[in-house]
């Protein structure tokens, strides 16, 4: 059955917000900041064009969206839910089986805050690092694709910040009011992760920031959604519906850059990828370098997993509030007491699997979730480079790779595993990651093509156009004057 949103009140909502005044209120107190957060740290321009967008009316995952231009500044950003499953019980830890809450336990509180702070905190976070963006868009239908992607993640901070001031009191106020006050790569006052306070300078970097960054997105919020606070639940489980869009953008925009280079190889009569001086003379971007430029958003994505054996996270998931990504199709007991699982740990040998406390390796078992997820999408990938005839494959660099954080932040490491000293990780890591010449060149195509149908010369145009759309569909209406 289809819940409508109601689009009467200045916050869209499906959550009776005409029901609860005070929260009504503040919410419409905190809703003037979030404009001015938009219109100054947003997408930069734009302003009075009109985009092609959807816009939520549901929250039934068939049917929930209409499309339809808008100028960003009215977009209707709002509190969506997912329905209410009658009878809910909390999944997992210790609370297993029992109803879950509708309420914040006092017990639970703080752990609770923190969680949806640091989710809340990376959605305004990559508008933020995503806002020059449109200056050089590759066409109008990704211009429109980055915009959706920008008010969706906007959508996602009103998520948070309406279980903030519904459920957190003083303290949550004061959280969501800190929300628009940090700001992606601000010295004094910078977001919450280090992947979110890294610059997004290029459309390369965009696709690859929503296949691989909004991807841990997606795990984490999968593993909220099975909390057993039953309005976090909820939230996330629309939350989701969007994210898949997100991941979309990112997945096929890389697939789209390699078809158009594997295609121009072909028409120049290059065999050898690797030539990428022969590549690049042709204005494409050559595939070593989105090798390389796979490798850094990945690793830079493992690290916001965290450490891979934690007590934060064991303590989440005994006290049922986050689980694990697709907890109900996990065939144990969901209580983890006596459980282990195998991480990849560091020794005197080298790597090896240890077998660890199941409780305690919550985060490696959702980064082993992720890095699976991220295989197969690499692994579309390869089909597209294969099917065109040139002898190129992407790979995922092992998980000790340019790590920060976690079992592997003290080592260096090639891309395959190989342990490196820091003079060898100094002398070569340009071998792996982009360097100064590689941006320099990805800088250089980075011209904007604005005509209606028409896309820029290193990257090739969709199969099918948005909400089934003609290949010349006017995505956005751009003020000429």
């Amino acid at each position: 059955m289809n819940i409508e949103v109601s689009y009467d009140d200045l916050i869209p909502n499906n959550v009776g917000l005409s029901d609860d005044p005070k929260l009504k209120r503040a919410l419409e107190k905190w809703h003037p900041g979030y404009i001015d957060w938009w219109k100054t740290a947003g997408p930069a321009g734009y302003l009075e064009d009109e985009v092609y967008l959807r816009t939520a009316v549901s929250v039934d995952p068939k049917g929930w969206a209409k499309f339809g231009y808008v100028q960003m500044p009215k977009y209707r950003w709002g509190v969506l839910l997912s329905p209410a499953v009658e009878g809910r019980t909390i999944p997992f830890g210790e609370h297993k089986g029992e109803p879950a809450w509708q309420e914040v336990p006092g017990e639970y509180r703080s752990l609770m805050r923190r969680l949806v702070v640091i989710q809340g905190d990376t959605e305004p976070a990559s508008v933020e690092q995503q806002r020059a963006l449109g200056a050089t868009a590759p066409s109008l239908y990704d211009l429109r694709n980055l915009f959706q992607v920008n008010v969706e993640e906007g959508r996602h901070l009103w998520a948070m910040v309406y279980l903030l001031q519904k459920y957190f009191g003083r303290d949550g106020r004061e959280e969501a009011a800190a929300l628009l006050q940090r700001r992606s790569g601000d010295s004094d006052n910078p977001r919450m992760l280090g992947a979110f306070n890294e610059r997004t300078p290029d459309w390369l970097s965009f696709f690859m920031f929503t296949f691989f960054t909004d991807r841990d997105g997606k795990m984490q919020l999968e593993a909220l959604a099975q909390s057993g606070f039953d309005p976090l639940s909820r939230t996330c489980r629309f939350m989701l519906t969007e994210e898949a869009h997100h991941m979309f953008v990112g997945e096929t925009g890389i697939g789209r850059t390699i078809q158009r280079t594997c295609e121009g190889m072909k028409e120049a009569g290059i065999e050898d990828a690797n030539d990428i001086n022969a590549v690049r003379n042709l204005g494409l971007m050559d595939l070593p370098t989105i090798q390389k430029k796979a490798r850094l958003h990945y690793s830079l994505s493992l690290d916001l997993f965290g450490a891979e054996v934690s007590t934060n996270a064991a303590n989440a998931f005994n006290a049922g509030i986050k689980g694990r990504f697709h907890e109900n199709k996990i065939d144990d007991d969901h209580r983890l007491l006596n459980d282990t699982y195998p991480v990849l740990r560091l020794d005197d040998a080298g790597f090896k699997l240890t077998d660890t406390p199941a409780l305690t390796a919550l985060n490696a078992r959702l980064r082993d979730d992720y890095s699976n997820d991220c295989a197969k999408g690499v692994g579309r990938w390869n089909k597209i480079i294969e099917k065109t005839g040139v002898a190129f494959e992407l790979a995922l660099p092992h998980p000790a790779f340019n790590r920060r954080i976690g079992e592997f932040a003290e080592i260096e490491s090639a891309p395959d595993g190989t342990i490196l000293s820091q003079q060898d990780w100094e002398a070569r890591k340009d071998e792996w990651l982009p360097n100064a010449d590689d941006m320099d060149y990805i800088h250089s195509l980075m011209k904007p093509e604005y005509g209606a149908g028409k896309y820029a010369g290193w990257i090739a145009p969709p199969k099918v156009g948005i909400d089934n759309k003609p290949g010349d569909f006017e995505y956005v209406r751009l003020d000429q004057s």
